[in-house]
């Protein structure tokens, strides 16, 4: 499960990537780790534009309260998330720099996890997407991100999931089409896509 992720693109690097977008981009904070409950920027569809929102990063648990937040979107069939996904209005796109895996054994010399860390190439955007949706709540708004079967290169440190990276042909089908066509883009990233970095 993927719970810590940077976003240190600026908002003229996110344009480059995502293309026009509204919002209080003058005054977009800066952000660095963003764990759960955290707000994080997310661009989502309005009216036929890119909206730049910042949300808190994990939906109500579905049972009692207290409960820690949802971050990653893993069974698509669940009722929990059918509401989200089937409304294309409910679906965002999370922009991340790197995110994190921790090994499943600690450190022999620390006996601490490791973190790992992942991002695309250097010759690819400095800023990509995962596919994402959201819900209104008492504080505003809040959301989580798809995880799917990780590739190689992940599932070597995490063998259980990988977030959901979106190319960006596909964001605008993410956003705008109909559910099936919309999970279908679940699916993990090209290896060959990707690198491992030491720190973030």
């Amino acid at each position: 499960m993927c719970n810590l992720y940077t976003m240190n693109a600026s908002v003229d690097e996110l344009r480059r990537a995502f293309g026009p977008f509204r919002g209080d981009t003058a005054n977009l904070p800066s952000f660095g780790d963003i764990y759960p409950n955290r707000a994080a920027p997310v661009l989502r569809a309005e009216d036929d534009e890119l909206v730049l929102d910042v949300m808190q990063w994990g939906f109500p648990g579905p049972t009692a309260a207290g409960r820690r937040p949802v971050t990653n979107v893993r069974n698509l069939a669940s009722p929990f998330w059918r509401s989200a996904l089937k409304s294309p209005e409910r679906r965002c796109i999370v922009p991340v720099t790197r995110f994190c895996e921790w090994t499943a054994e600690p450190d022999p010399e620390t006996k601490r996890k490791r973190k790992v860390w992942f991002g695309l190439h250097e010759a690819e955007h400095p800023v990509f997407a995962f596919a994402g949706i959201w819900r209104r709540v008492e504080e505003g708004r809040a959301m989580a991100f798809l995880t799917c079967e990780p590739n190689e290169l992940v599932g070597a440190i995490h063998p259980k999931a990988m977030p959901v990276i979106l190319n960006p042909a596909d964001v605008r089908r993410w956003l705008s089409d109909e559910m099936a066509s919309a999970c279908a883009l679940a699916v993990p990233f090209a290896t060959e896509r990707m690198r491992q970095f030491a720190n973030p």
